[in-house]
């Protein structure tokens, strides 16, 4: 489910460009629709969490990803501005309530297997991603339409949900509490720990293209290379994150992550060339890796609210984080300048790292 989930969104972002030159869409529109996208995800996560209680997560995810699988097979048959608007909604839906319940089946999993799994299963994101990405490139090279090839990727994902959905477990409780509740206790805690970590990923997949171009000189074709690193290194600590965190203990991970994150981005700013800058990339990836994994776990562990309906809220303000990181910095940036802006997500990282302390791991 994790690995299909990275898979859907990064084939999502390789038809971008097509979709924008198809429709004839400026800049500026598809900034608007990119929030349609994230609107339904925002909306789905109170709910789905809210119909896994009563019906529970396997039949939840068993839905949704068909949902988004089949929407992302439309995207490329989109005309106009209002298909676009409702497809995209609908896609961020099935995204957004997938991701949620996939959360909630990991700590299922995790509670059942005694151990820590939940950094292997992000990493699983991660790989998806980066297949995602890779597959793309290689259907569109070779000469097929992006309509066919989000069909081959879409067929893909429901196949592989046939052969694997049996290990899915099935959890409900109706009795486990309300439906919607605002987070509070731990869970707000948690959730406002991983709305700073997701809006500095946000920040680096929107900003260290530019950041790259405009202050470290990088030509064009090269401004990609900081979410590169970026990716490589968090999908390589999360693949092995879950070992780490045995060895070390999940308090000692929160900490070295959050602190190596942050020097990560100061390292970025003050980075006398390009490759320096790469390095500090690198380093942010590597200390983001597993915090937001052992916050999920965390959530498993607090009492403050049931699961079912904390695992939505703290998906929830992650994922306004996603939303609402690009578009501060692109605030401060225009009123200071972008490396001030860049200073002041450090600044959040470290903060949110020393909060970290008062949450149970």
């Amino acid at each position: 489910m994790f690995f299909c989930s990275g898979l859907a969104t990064a084939a999502w972002a390789g038809i971008i460009p097509i979709i924008k030159a198809n429709t004839g869409i400026d800049d500026g529109t598809l900034g608007l629709l990119l929030l349609c996208l994230g609107m339904g995800a925002i909306l789905s996560m109170p709910l789905a969490g809210a119909v896994a209680t009563r019906l529970g997560c396997k039949l939840v995810m068993l839905v949704t990803l068909c949902v988004f699988s089949v929407v992302l097979m439309l995207l490329p048959l989109a005309g106009s501005t209002m298909q676009l608007v409702f497809l995209l909604i609908a896609f961020g839906f099935g995204i957004g309530a997938t991701d949620c319940v996939m959360n909630i089946q990991a700590i299922l999993v995790e509670k059942r297997a005694n151990k820590t799994l939940m950094s292997g299963f992000h990493g699983f994101y991660s790989l998806g991603g980066i297949a995602g990405a890779g597959l793309m490139v290689v259907l569109l090279s070779s000469g097929i339409s992006a309509f066919h090839a989000c069909v081959l990727i879409g067929l893909a994902m429901m196949a592989s949900l046939l052969v694997f959905h049996k290990g899915l477990l099935p959890f409900a409780n109706p009795k486990e509490g309300p439906a919607f509740a605002l987070p509070h206790g731990a869970v707000l805690l948690i959730g406002l720990i991983c709305f700073s970590f997701f809006l500095a990923e946000g920040t680096v997949l929107d900003w260290s293209g530019v950041y790259l171009t405009e202050y470290q000189q990088a030509s064009h074709s090269k401004a990609v290379l900081g979410l590169f690193c970026f990716s490589i290194t968090m999908t390589l600590g999360r693949l092995t994150g879950d070992q780490l965190t045995e060895r070390l203990g999940a308090r000692l991970m929160l900490t070295l992550g959050g602190l190596l994150a942050s020097a990560g981005m100061f390292f970025a700013i003050v980075a006398p060339d390009m490759y320096w800058a790469l390095a500090g990339y690198a380093l942010v990836g590597a200390g983001c890796a597993n915090v937001v994994p052992i916050m999920f776990s965390a959530t498993g562990k607090q009492t403050s609210m049931p699961q079912a309906i904390a695992v939505p809220a703290v998906s929830t303000l992650g994922y306004i984080g996603v939303l609402a990181g690009p578009a501060s910095v692109g605030q401060i940036a225009q009123h200071f300048s972008l490396p001030v802006a860049l200073y002041s997500i450090a600044v959040l990282i470290a903060m949110a790292t020393l909060l970290s302390i008062r949450v149970r791991v």
